[in-house]
């Protein structure tokens, strides 16, 4: 199920619409890369193309880690 996550990003206020196990294992990935859960997302919302919404972002790189991780 989709919820709206609400965090700061930029020294701003935002909503993300994003299933728990992605929300989960974010959170898990700063953790192994020993990094705040808000420098982490801040860092895939830089990276991301200007086409791309931050919640599909947020997916595909949750995505692209765990394939790295096999």
């Amino acid at each position: 199920m989709i919820r709206k996550h609400s965090t700061t990003l930029h020294g701003h206020r935002t909503s993300i619409s994003l299933e728990d196990a992605f929300w989960d294992e974010l959170r898990a990935i700063a953790e192994k890369r020993k990094m705040s859960f808000a420098s982490l997302l801040a860092e895939i919302d830089d990276n991301r193309s200007e086409s791309s919404n931050l919640s599909s972002a947020l997916r595909v790189y949750v995505l692209i880690w765990l394939k790295s991780q096999k």
